[in-house]
């Protein structure tokens, strides 16, 4: 497989071990994604997809394997590292502050400041300007970015998290059970914004064991069940029904 520049996949992962002293999580998976797509990671609870995306992330070293993005060989050894390559991850608690505004949630450690001299303060016109207008890109308009993010709904809060993501650059958005807790309606509007973000130019992996969310908006299907990759299955190859039994391991293909 080439992983030469921008016509491979934006992240391959291959044959990724990891082990937690005796236990073995993930044994020899390989997973990819290309850009501008939506690509599913679906297994029960324990089947290693967390793992996974947590050695993607930097959050745990794998004890084997390579990691490539956007063509070239990486090793990610923290957070930090993956944000600087464009990779944002969304998790399911949200890292938003209730008490502070939406504009201040979006550029949460990133505020735009104002100089005059020695004397600076936070420019939040156009921060909330910025908010406003990079909120609408994705389809989503807010009644004030000023509002508290404590009085929004779930979907609204995560649309911030994939709105905040695609402003500031990120080029892979890893959402963790985006939808676990919402509603029907609300799950229905997060599937937009991902939809959009991806129209947008993101790659999107959202990480579920919920196939009925994500069998919408799924260009692609990574099942992976003890640790161990099932395949990857395109839209439209295989039934909610063949996934759910693929995910539980009633049968193989």
């Amino acid at each position: 497989m080439s992983h030469n520049g921008h016509d491979g996949p934006i992240v391959f992962m291959e044959n990724i071990v990891k082990r937690f002293g005796t236990i073995t999580a993930l044994d020899g998976v390989d997973f990819e994604i290309n850009r501008h797509e939506v690509m599913a990671l679906l297994g029960d609870n324990g089947a290693g997809k967390s793992t996974l995306i947590k050695i993607l992330t930097g959050v745990y070293p794998p004890t084997g394997g390579r990691i490539f993005f956007e063509g070239q060989r990486v090793q990610i050894q923290s957070p930090r590292e993956a944000r600087a390559l464009g990779i944002e991850t969304c998790y399911q608690d949200l890292a938003l502050v209730n008490q502070m505004s939406i504009t201040r949630n979006f550029f949460l450690g990133r505020e735009l400041i104002h100089r005059v001299g020695p004397v600076r303060w936070l420019d939040v016109g156009k921060m909330d300007a910025e908010t406003r207008s990079s909120l609408r890109e994705i389809g989503i308009d807010i009644r004030s970015p000023t509002e508290k993010v404590g009085k929004l709904s779930g979907g609204e809060r995560q649309s911030i998290a994939i709105g905040r993501a695609r402003h500031f650059g990120a080029k892979l958005l890893i959402l963790d059970e985006p939808t676990s807790a919402l509603s029907v309606a609300e799950t229905r509007k997060v599937l937009t914004y991902i939809a959009n973000a991806k129209e947008q130019g993101l790659s999107v992996i959202f990480i579920t064991h919920n196939v009925h969310h994500v069998y919408q908006v799924a260009d692609r299907y990574t099942i992976i069940r003890h640790g161990k990759k099932v395949g990857i299955y395109n839209k439209g190859e295989l039934t909610l029904d063949d996934i759910a039994d693929l995910i539980a391991g009633v049968r193989e293909y």
